[in-house]
């Protein structure tokens, strides 16, 4: 609970600000064109709410604690920034790139991810309701760090989410919340699931080989169809919770115990 309060504390603290952005597209695009590796763009705690930012390049910025709230950053370029305490409420990051991108203690409640590439990032933020659809999460560092919980147990939250069609291979997610998240079609191949509320997750159809989803809440998750070769469900002692498990594919290769 402790994240939830903290993302609606830093969520209010931003609703109290001013409500204008304080720069527009042209001022961003001129601070974008003239920043250098060694002279970013200073967009640090600016209010850039409601912009239309689309397709530009923020490689040499800081956006560190900036209001990004209904702000259009479709296509944009944002790879390998630290967006730790910016406010994405209902972003819009379709197609954008995000690879090895870092965001910590975030609301990104209802944005829009599809097609985002987000391979190699490292996410604890509050995403439910937001679209992924067919985003690339290759190798993607979601899972709670429980060496580095300064707030106590801090995870990415993924409720409600629409996953579907998305790349997952080999990302870590242990521990996540992703209640009746929907992943039909997705790609799972090993990806790490441990402890994770899946309950009511729908998995129709996905490639959930090599996955570990040991000690996870599998309540009513729907496996219909599912690859499920040398899948790991370490912990799960009723199989009559996993709906549609009788048509998945491999089952007699998944991992029970």
């Amino acid at each position: 609970m402790k994240i939830k309060y903290f993302l609606c504390s830093l969520a209010l603290l931003w609703c109290i600000s001013s409500s204008a952005a304080d720069l527009d597209r042209v001022t961003v695009e001129s601070l974008l064109a003239k920043a250098t590796s060694n002279q970013p763009a200073d967009l640090r705690r600016k209010n850039l709410t409601d912009l239309d930012l689309s397709g530009l390049d923020f490689t040499h910025s800081d956006l560190w604690g900036s209001d990004l709230r209904r702000t259009n950053l479709s296509k944009s370029n944002l790879s390998g920034l630290n967006l730790d305490l910016t406010v994405m409420t209902k972003i819009n990051l379709s197609g954008a790139n995000l690879s090895n991108t870092s965001i910590f203690g975030v609301s990104m409640i209802g944005a829009n991810l599809s097609n985002a590439n987000l391979s190699h990032s490292r996410f604890i933020a509050n995403l439910d309701r937001s679209n992924l659809n067919h985003a690339d999460l290759r190798k993607a560092n979601w899972g709670v760090d429980m060496k580095n919980q300064p707030m106590g147990l801090m995870r990415v939250s993924l409720n409600n989410v629409d996953l579907s069609g998305a790349d997952l291979t080999d990302a870590n997610l242990n521990r996540a919340l992703l209640r009746h998240a929907k992943l039909t079609g997705s790609v799972l191949r090993n990806t790490i699931l441990f402890g994770a509320d899946l309950s009511g997750a729908d998995f129709t159809n996905a490639d959930l080989s090599g996955a570990d989803l040991s000690g996870c809440n599998l309540t009513d998750a729907d496996l219909t169809g599912s690859n499920l070769a040398k899948t790991r469900f370490s912990g799960v002692k009723d199989k009559s919770l996993l709906k549609g498990l009788e048509t998945s594919k491999n089952l007699d290769s998944a991992i029970f115990d």
